[in-house]
């Protein structure tokens, strides 16, 4: 696998557009590549932000979450939301190189995703070309963040495992591979987290990614999501007293 991060300028909210941002950085795309960008520079160039000054960060987050903790919950001082089927701090709302601003989630990260595959794929004449709209989470009892896909398209995003066999002839019944979110955190290493600047990288020579000429199906995106009922780790998440955000 072959990660190629790029450098862009340096991107305030609303100074540039995504289409003008992406074509002025991206002058070429190799067949059988995914894009992958931050949803950070997404939310950017869409002026998707609030200012710090004069806002209520608490009341921002309760807004933008499905579901959250109380932030007097942990020790941290910290919302412990839930977005999109995904756990996360915060609603992933972030303050981090955004100039004075809280910068929210894309307005559709999914939707964003679908159009920048259908201009690349148009503009380079690609038939297998994926792209992933990325942001960083924490995982429970580990330090450091790794990187989920809040949006894709032109590729599978998992690859089953069920009802086939191990080794050993022990068959797999739960099992299955996040090539969407495994791919993310992948850029994510070589794309970084701090003043890097670069929210832009293109991954190649990946034989195990299963290409679509198409954006996925709504049935195809629920497919990634499970209900707290039925993970895992319902006994810990049923537990919870959580409350509904502005977004249920």
């Amino acid at each position: 696998m072959k990660i190629e991060a790029i450098k862009t300028d340096k991107i305030r909210a609303g100074s540039i557009e995504l289409f003008e941002l992406l074509d002025k950085n991206i002058m070429r795309i190799e067949e059988g590549t995914v894009l992958v960008v931050t949803s950070k520079i997404v939310a950017l160039c869409e002026k998707h932000v609030v200012p710090i000054e004069g806002s209520d960060k608490d009341k921002l987050i309760e807004q933008e979450a499905d579901f959250y903790l109380a932030k007097e919950e942990n020790r941290y001082n910290l919302y412990l939301t839930i977005k999109d089927s995904i756990l996360a701090v915060s609603a992933g709302i972030d303050e981090s190189n955004a100039d004075g601003n809280y910068v929210l989630w894309p307005k559709d990260a999914q939707e964003t995703a679908n159009l920048i595959r259908e201009h690349f794929k148009s503009k380079f004449d690609l038939k297998k070309f994926g792209v992933i709209i990325t942001d960083s989470k924490t995982t429970p009892l580990r330090w450091g963040v790794t990187v989920v896909g809040i949006g894709y398209s032109g590729f599978s995003p998992l690859k089953d495992y069920i009802g086939s066999s191990d080794l050993f002839g022990r068959e797999f019944r739960f099992e299955k591979m996040s090539i969407l979110d495994s791919l993310a955190t992948s850029a994510g290493l070589v794309m970084g987290e701090g003043a890097e600047q670069t929210p832009l990288a293109l991954v190649s020579q990946i034989p195990f990614v299963e290409f679509q000429d198409r954006n996925p199906t709504k049935e195809e995106i629920a497919e990634l999501r499970i209900s707290i009922e039925d993970d895992v780790y319902a006994p810990i998440l049923k537990a919870a007293n959580w409350k509904k955000g502005g977004k249920v």
